[in-house]
This record gives C-alpha cells, sequence and structure tokens, in this order.
C-alpha cells in the first residue's frame, strides 16, 4: 500500500521515468508488431496445394541448416510415381522457377520477381491461376502470360531469359503473375528439381494426403504442409525482409539501451532528492532491505503503468512504422500489420523489468541511507563519489577504450556494430564519471564571467561544485543524445567517402556493363562483351564424405554438405576444367589441400568430382571457390552473370536492353548509393529515436531539479534577487550543464569513429579521415539545449509565482 501510495502522491516525480517507459515499451512493441506481421508467408502460389515435397537441407560445417540440395531427374522419377499413387491427390506438379522478363519498347518490362518468374505450365495448377484466354503451352516457342500484362493472344512476345532475347507466341493468358511456357521448355531452363507440389482433388483429406506423401517419400526429402509452405520465398522477398529486420532490430535495441539509461539517471535522482523523506522512515524502524523493496516497487508500478500505456500507442503507431518501411522498400509486398499477443507480453515484460533495472542503482543507495539523514539537507549526500562509482566507471571507460581499439581491427561486417558497442560503453562510463569533471569544468567556464560584478555566475558555479552528482544526472541524457547523434551521422558520413573511394580504386581503369532494369546479366550481354570479367555465380553443394562409425570395421558412409555461392570463370587461370580454386578461407573451413578431390553437387542435381588445383590467398575479385564457366553454365542453365568488368584497353558494349555503362567512379558511387539510401534512413531514424528520448530526459530531469530547488529560490528571493535575475540564473545553469554534456557526447564517440575510419582507410587502400556531420550535432545540441532550458524556465517560473502567492 506505501508504494501505491508513493506512486500516486509523487506522480510528477515519476512522470518522466513513465513517459520514457511509455515511449520505449512503444518502439519495442511497434517493431516486434511489424515483425510478426512480416513474418514468411505462404505464398500465393502455393495457396491451392495441400502440401509441398522437398529435397533435404544441406547441412553447414556448424550444423546450421541454410538450404535444400535439389533432386536430379533420375532421383525425382521414382518419388513422382510414388506420389502420384497417393489416395486423393489429382495432381504432383514438378514446380520449376527462372528467370524470364518481357521485353517491351526496348526496355525490360519492370518485375521485382522475374529472377523467379518462369515457370514450367503445371505450376499454374498450385494456386491455381486460371486461363483467361488461350490454351496452355506446347511448344518451346509459346508462353502464357499474365493478363494484366495486357498482351493479347497469338501476338509476339520478346522475352529475356538466361541465353539472352528470344520471341515466344502468346498462346493465353492466366489471372496470376508469372510466365508459364511447356514443361520441356521449363526442364531446360531448370533441370534439378527442388519442388514437387501436391494439389488435392476435389474433397480430399488434407491431413491424410499428408501423411501418405510422407510415407511415401520416406527418407529422401521432407513434406511441408500448412505455414510451414512458407518456407519457399522468392530471393528478392527475403533480402527486404532481412534488411527490414536489421532496421527495426537496430531501432529496439537503441531503444531498450536508451530506455534503461534514461529511466536509470531518473529515478537516481528522484531517489537523491528523497533523502530526508527515507531518513525518516529509517528513523521510525524501516530496515534497508524494506527501503530498497519500496524503491523496486514503485519502479515496477510506473514500469507496469508505462508498458500498459505504451504497448496501447505501439499498436497504434505499427501502421505509421509499416508505412516508413515500405517507402523504403524494406517489407514482403503487401504486409498487412496483425496484433499477436506475444509482441504485446513481451513489451510489457521488457517494460517493467527495465524499469527495475534502472531502479536498482537507486534501490542500492537508498537502502544506505542512514536516520540522521531526517535531519539534513537531502543535497548533503550529493556530492563526490563513492568507490563503488569510481572502480564501475573506470572498468568501463577500459572497455569502452578497448573496443574502441577492436573497432579500427574488426572485419567490415562487424566493423559498425563493434563502434556502436564501444559508444554505447564510453556514454555509460561518461554517465559514471561526470561528477569528477563537473565542478572543474564548471569553475572554469565561470570564471572569465565573476569579473563584471553579476551574481549569476557565483551561484551556478555554487550549484555545480556543491552539488556534482545532482548535475550528473542531469548531464547524462544529453551524452547519450549527443554521442549517438554524433556516431551515427558520422558514419554515415565517414562511409560516403571511404566506400565508393575504395571501389573506384578496385575498378580502375576499367568500364563496367552492369544490369539495368534485370536482375543479372544475360549471356547475349556476355557475348557482347568477349572481354573482361564475367562471373557465373551459382548454388552448390560441397559434399563431406566421413567414416560413420569405426566400430566392428564398418565401411557404411554418410555425407552432409556445405552451402557455397561458386563462381564460374572465363579468365584461363581460373577456369581448368574439372578443378577448383580456392581462397585460403574457404580451404581451411572444409579442410581441403591442394590436389585433393572433392565431390561437389549442383543445381541440376548432377554430383561432379573436382579437384583442388590451387589454393589462394583470399582475394574478392577472385572468389572463394572459382571454376571453369562452362561448367556452371553446363549445371544450372538459368544463371545469370554478374557485373562485368572490361579493361581500358577494350570496348564495352551496352547494346542489349536491360544495361548499362559505367566508369569506375559512376560504378563505385552507384554500388554505394544502392545502400546508401537505407543506411541514411536507418541512421536518421535512430538519431531521431536517441535524441526524441534524451530530449524527454533533459526536460523532465530539468523539472525535477528546479522544483527540488524551490527552498534555494525562496533564499535567493529574500535575499533581493528579482524574478528575472532568479530565471536567467537557471537558464545560464541549464545552458551550462547541456554545453558539459554535450562535449562529453561528441568525446566519447571520436575514439570509435577514429577507429573506424583507420580499419576503413586499411579495408579500402584509401585515406580515410574522420567525417562528422556539423548539421545532425547542431540539431541535436539545440534540441536539448531548448527542451532543458524551456522546461527549467517553466517549472521554475510556477515555483516563484506560488512562493509569491
Amino acid at each position: 500500500m506505501l508504494i501505491l501510495a508513493n506512486v500516486r502522491e509523487r506522480w510528477s516525480g515519476f512522470l518522466g521515468a513513465f513517459v520514457a517507459v511509455l515511449v520505449g515499451v512503444a518502439l519495442i512493441t511497434t517493431t516486434l508488431v511489424i515483425y510478426d506481421s512480416a513474418r514468411p508467408r505462404v505464398q500465393p502460389r502455393y495457396a491451392g496445394t495441400a502440401a509441398l515435397a522437398l529435397p533435404h537441407k544441406a547441412v553447414e560445417a556448424d550444423g546450421s541448416p541454410k538450404d535444400r540440395m535439389p533432386w536430379g531427374k533420375a532421383e525425382a522419377q521414382p518419388l513422382l510415381a510414388g506420389l502420384d499413387k497417393v489416395p486423393g491427390l489429382a495432381h504432383a506438379v514438378v514446380d520449376r522457377s527462372f528467370y524470364a522478363q518481357a521485353i517491351k519498347d526496348g526496355k525490360p518490362v519492370s518485375d521485382e520477381g522475374a529472377l523467379e518468374s518462369g515457370h514450367g505450365w503445371g505450376s499454374a495448377q498450385m494456386a491455381p491461376y486460371r486461363l483467361t484466354s488461350g490454351r496452355a503451352p506446347r511448344a518451346a516457342d509459346e508462353v502464357v502470360v499474365d493478363r494484366a500484362l495486357h498482351t493479347a493472344v497469338g501476338s509476339e512476345l520478346t522475352v529475356n531469359i538466361t541465353h539472352g532475347r528470344r520471341q515466344f507466341t502468346v498462346v493465353g493468358t492466366v489471372d496470376g503473375p508469372g510466365y508459364y511456357f511447356s514443361e520441356e521448355f521449363a526442364a531446360r531452363q531448370q533441370p534439378g528439381i527442388g519442388v514437387i507440389a501436391l494439389v488435392a482433388g476435389k474433397g480430399a483429406d488434407s491431413g491424410a494426403i499428408v501423411a501418405a506423401a510422407k510415407k511415401s517419400i520416406g527418407d529422401k526429402g521432407d513434406i511441408v504442409s500448412g505455414d510451414a509452405r512458407s518456407e519457399l520465398q522468392p530471393r528478392y522477398v527475403e533480402h527486404k525482409r532481412f534488411l527490414g529486420v536489421q532496421l527495426i532490430s537496430a531501432m529496439a535495441l537503441l531503444g531498450l539501451f536508451t530506455t534503461v539509461f534514461v529511466v536509470a539517471s531518473m529515478l537516481v535522482l528522484a531517489t537523491g532528492m528523497r533523502r530526508r523523506e527515507i531518513g525518516l522512515l529509517r528513523t521510525i524502524g524501516a530496515a534497508p532491505k524494506q527501503v530498497k523493496r519500496m524503491i523496486l516497487g514503485e519502479a515496477a508500478v510506473v514500469g507496469l503503468l508505462g508498458s500498459i500505456a505504451g504497448c496501447m500507442a505501439g499498436v497504434a503507431a505499427a501502421p505509421l512504422l509499416r508505412d516508413i518501411l515500405q517507402s523504403l522498400d524494406v517489407t514482403p509486398p503487401d504486409m498487412q500489420v496483425t496484433v499477436a499477443p506475444w509482441p504485446l507480453l513481451t513489451g510489457c515484460v521488457v517494460g517493467i523489468g527495465v524499469s527495475v533495472i534502472g531502479a536498482w542503482t537507486a534501490g542500492r543507495k537508498a537502502a544506505q541511507v542512514a536516520p540522521v539523514e531526517a535531519l539534513l539537507d537531502s543535497r548533503s549526500a550529493n556530492k563526490g563519489m563513492g568507490r563503488g562509482r569510481w572502480i564501475a566507471g573506470l572498468a568501463v571507460l577500459g572497455i569502452g577504450v578497448l573496443l574502441a581499439i577492436g573497432t579500427a581491427t574488426s572485419s567490415a561486417d562487424n566493423r559498425i556494430n563493434m563502434a556502436i558497442s564501444a559508444t554505447m560503453t564510453l556514454i555509460v562510463a561518461a554517465a559514471l564519471l561526470t561528477p569528477v569533471f563537473i565542478g572543474p569544468v564548471g569553475r572554469f567556464l565561470t570564471a572569465p564571467f565573476q569579473r563584471g560584478g553579476s551574481a549569476a555566475p557565483v551561484l551556478i558555479r555554487a550549484e555545480l561544485v556543491a552539488n556534482p552528482r545532482r548535475a550528473a544526472s542531469l548531464v547524462a541524457p544529453v551524452i547519450a543524445a549527443v554521442g549517438f547523434a554524433v556516431l551515427l551521422s558520422g558514419m554515415v558520413e565517414t562511409m560516403r567517402v571511404a566506400y565508393p573511394a575504395g571501389e573506384a580504386l578496385k575498378v580502375v581503369g576499367q568500364t563496367i556493363v552492369t544490369s539495368d532494369g534485370t536482375p543479372g546479366n544475360t549471356d547475349e550481354v556476355v557475348a557482347a562483351n568477349p572481354v573482361g570479367k564475367a562471373a557465373l555465380p551459382t548454388r552448390a553443394f560441397v559434399l563431406k564424405v566421413t567414416q560413420s562409425s569405426k566400430e566392428a570395421e564398418q565401411t557404411e558412409k554418410t555425407a552432409d554438405a556445405t552451402v557455397l555461392d561458386i563462381l564460374g570463370s572465363r579468365d584461363a587461370r581460373w577456369s581448368t576444367p574439372g578443378e577448383a580454386v580456392l581462397g585460403e578461407h574457404i580451404a581451411k573451413d572444409l579442410g581441403l589441400t591442394k590436389g585433393q578431390e572433392v565431390p561437389v553437387r549442383f543445381a541440376d542435381g548432377a554430383t561432379v568430382p573436382l579437384r583442388v588445383g590451387a589454393v589462394l590467398p583470399d582475394d574478392p575479385a577472385r572468389g572463394d571457390f572459382v571454376v571453369a564457366r562452362d561448367l556452371v553454365r553446363a549445371h544450372d542453365p538459368g544463371a545469370l552473370t554478374d557485373d562485368i568488368f572490361v579493361p581500358g584497353s577494350a570496348k564495352a558494349s551496352a547494346s542489349v536492353p536491360g544495361t548499362a555503362l559505367h566508369d569506375a567512379a559512376e560504378y563505385a558511387l552507384a554500388d554505394y548509393e544502392t545502400d546508401a539510401k537505407l543506411t541514411d534512413s536507418l541512421a536518421m531514424m535512430l538519431v531521431v529515436i536517441a535524441v526524441g528520448y534524451s530530449v524527454i530526459a533533459v526536460a523532465n530531469s530539468m523539472a525535477m531539479a528546479a522544483h527540488g530547488r524551490r527552498r534555494d529560490f525562496g533564499v535567493m528571493k529574500s535575499a533581493g534577487g528579482t524574478v528575472r535575475q532568479l530565471l536567467w540564473v537557471s537558464a545560464g545553469e541549464t545552458s551550462l550543464v547541456i554545453l558539459i554534456g554535450a562535449a562529453l557526447g561528441v568525446l566519447v564517440t571520436l575514439p570509435p569513429l577514429a577507429g573506424m575510419a583507420s580499419g576503413l582507410s586499411q579495408a579500402t587502400s584509401s585515406d580515410v579521415g574522420l567525417h562528422l556531420s556539423t548539421g545532425t550535432l547542431t540539431t541535436a545540441v539545440v534540441g536539448t539545449l531548448v527542451a532543458a532550458v524551456l522546461a527549467g524556465l517553466a517549472v521554475t517560473a510556477k515555483t516563484l509565482r506560488r512562493q509569491t502567492a
């Protein structure tokens, strides 16, 4: 009852923590709702299937499933024969997907799913998509198209496939997306079989079909049904989902960190202002454990109330976040917001947990209050730093320095995460050690103004020196706001300079042929550019054969596979028939050495033994696992070629529709700009979150501090101070505290940014300096300064009016 009474009576002191928890839980709830709404769903084209028969998953060396090895024709025939006999099954359809894209008016028709838009006619039965006009394709030069393409039956249509442009006769239209060819033609484009769709007959029991199909297929594959069919997603949808998850994960993590940081600083401040009250409780017999439970209980109540409000706000904000992510093109098509219970429960648990964790330090300090504190000013224990804070601050500072150093030496994939981790750690260290700097810095900054005869600088200086820990609580949110704003904007600005410069150096003097409106380059484009690098990638499976047991001299063997993206090269140095060239890293992972033979299973289901012709130092320009281009083309007729790099002495061609030419600088800039929009948007969203959070915290902290100093204002007013003078003192003290916090916020970000710039210099072989966004820095500082000053002035003016009344 005491806990609830305290929260009710002192609600203004808990308001800032409540708002911080509300915003944090709202952000986390919103991101979780969007994450749940974006989870893989069954593709519309599989909607009419009872189940899907899939090959077994390949397993990497660490045991994590990543991909499925396709069946070859010989393997699939007995499976199809067995599945055709399943009772209640209307069709067992081999589903093939390959690149197909219409060319109209000399340009490729925009189609995000073009990489997998081509199918055999049997695949139309899975949705099912029905003919709206014409008939099914029978010959290799016939095609059925989506009626939305507005192509008349009987007309000629140019379709881009892997080999290049080809004329097809449109013999029909369907009420669904895609290009549907004869089964014979589709089998030539994708000879491997990765999906067999089971279409139930009218009135058949799907459960019985699934059970019979599992029995029929045995240990040759897997049967998935229901929501498990969502495993099969177009690659562009998976890529969008991956990018979206990265965005919302970063938002949620920053929100969680900032919430803990802000709530903790505000609860410490609020508890420090209640020392006399807590001293009275100790005087009447309250034990330290009871006081600590009271503080933690109050935090739990505030956390619960903030979590409930935050969940409601999060659900309301989910459509807005969905729209923002859709504008960035990082959500699956036509994603609908659905609210499941688990995001709300998770948000509540996080909110309450964050509040209790944030109050732990405040509760520990409150438990140490002695009964004599009831007779003292609440600020009497607000001086200096305890041993525990010194130890914690220095330890966290050491960890932050090590992380900042590690940023320079980490890999490209980990460099950003290392920089963010280092900054978070240094922010915490700065917040813990701030009381050490407040007094000396306050003396230094106010010294030039003390000769003018004004009392304001003296009062400001005295307050900072006398109450450094309270000032530190005000500074902490500013450090977080400015620190994250400078870090995130600085990372974007530094990468904007570094990556294009580094990429341009790698391809200097070359002309690059890139796809323009198509997902890759066809063989027709490669033939038009016979000179230069033209890597042909394919997904393959490196088989590893090991003895299953050494007992009883068994000879039985078991095989697993590692999924790899193999490159087919036309460079004579790396394209010896029957051989593979490996990078040192991948060779070590696979346990392969020069001269060793390794079986590789390709996209058509065929297994080819390859000899390791050479193991060379890792070179991204060459690839980790390189074989002859003709070998890849023979086993993966649907593969598209990557960008083609033509040396300066040769003439590149963009005569084929869907291609464009770039020099080194243009190519590097265009390649970076592909991700720059997303990076800029992510950074801006995170900056808004960090600064917005901190503005709330700063405004509330300044209001609490001004309210707690009403006795000071009364004394100064009795000594002859006017309302205007007192307001000037409040504004001056607030501005000084904000500037100290801003300076510390900038300082804690410089080591991680310097480490990142150093690492980028080494990675890109270019001179990369430290770049900061002055606009973002100015906005963050001015925003927190204005919020703090307005909050402090508002509460000070209100207090003075009450005293006058």
